[in-house]
């Protein structure tokens, strides 16, 4: 019997998956995308198996944009076990040391304050950062060990939430800029209190300025009939940019690829999201007040 192969549907826009956990992204990726019967899609920054929570889903011209979801800020609930370092840095892995835990809340708020700010991280071995085209989780799999340069990063916000003496387990909110490893936080701050730590349990709870309760877990889409209406717009990745509109005659004009002199002026090189009047085309640069198109979404 001939197998008829399912015709991949056009769908347009940004999906909050609520990750579960166990499941790497790639995979939760995969299984929204059968869901929806969509030609294309993409995440916006990948989630540990452990991690659960936000994980922005970018369908057909959507994708155009999900770099600037990779760079934006994110939110993340986390909870560390003291007293023991894994090789992962997470529940994951291995425990590499073992070690009694003595710690006060003073102790504790002081260790705080050298994880907020603009402080320099170096990448845990166990990340997807690559190295000769190989991603660093590889090399640490088969024991090798590469060179890595700190990187700068920003903690908006490291609140304290909560500390189980009992458990010996901590409880942290972190506001953090892209490129932030928390198992990192975590591992650094259990080496700083001498006692090393792990990450037992993390939820993202935001990317950028997206509304956390329009997060929609993978049971709760599948029993929804209709998906459409779930999706965030297409222009959502660049929320956080300023608007600008064009005349018909200008936003022609863009999506020709050419420059266009606009009203108002910026001083700096400034990222925008472009409307047509009222449809969105795209993303652009404006210096002063000149408009170059970046990346323009297909006008049918």
């Amino acid at each position: 019997m001939m197998n008829i192969k399912k015709t991949r549907r056009d769908v347009h826009g940004v999906l909050l998956l609520d990750k579960p956990q166990g499941m790497t992204s790639n995979d939760a990726l995969q299984k929204v995308k059968r869901i929806f019967n969509a030609k294309k899609a993409g995440h916006t920054g990948a989630l540990d198996p452990l991690a659960t929570g936000m994980l922005p889903i970018c369908f057909g011209e959507a994708t155009k944009f999900s770099q600037y979801l990779l760079d934006s800020d994110k939110r993340y609930r986390v909870i560390a076990k003291l007293g023991e370092r894994t090789d992962t840095s997470d529940a994951d892995g291995q425990v590499i040391c073992t070690k009694p835990v003595n710690v006060t809340q003073t102790q504790i708020d002081e260790a705080l304050s050298h994880f907020r700010g603009d402080i320099l991280q170096v990448p845990t071995m166990f990340s997807a950062l690559k190295y000769q085209g190989k991603p660093l989780y590889e090399y640490a799999r088969q024991g090798i060990v590469i060179e890595r340069e700190a990187r700068p990063i920003s903690v908006y916000e490291n609140q304290f939430i909560q500390y189980d003496f009992a458990k010996q387990e901590l409880t942290l909110e972190i506001h953090c800029s892209k490129g932030t490893y928390i198992r990192t936080i975590i591992d650094d701050l259990g080496e700083l209190l001498g006692c090393g730590a792990h990450v037992i349990y993390l939820r993202r709870l935001q990317v950028s300025n997206y509304p956390v309760d329009k997060m929609i877990s993978l049971d709760e889409l599948q029993n929804i009939s209709e998906k459409e209406p779930l999706l965030m717009p297409v222009d959502s990745p660049l929320q956080a940019s300023r608007k600008v509109v064009l005349s018909e005659s200008q936003g022609k004009d863009i999506l020709l690829g050419r420059t266009v002199t606009v009203e108002s002026s910026v001083p700096v090189e400034t990222l925008v999201r472009i409307y047509m009047e009222q449809q969105f085309i795209g993303a652009g640069s404006q210096i002063l007040n000149k408009l170059s198109p970046k990346r323009l979404i297909s006008i049918s």
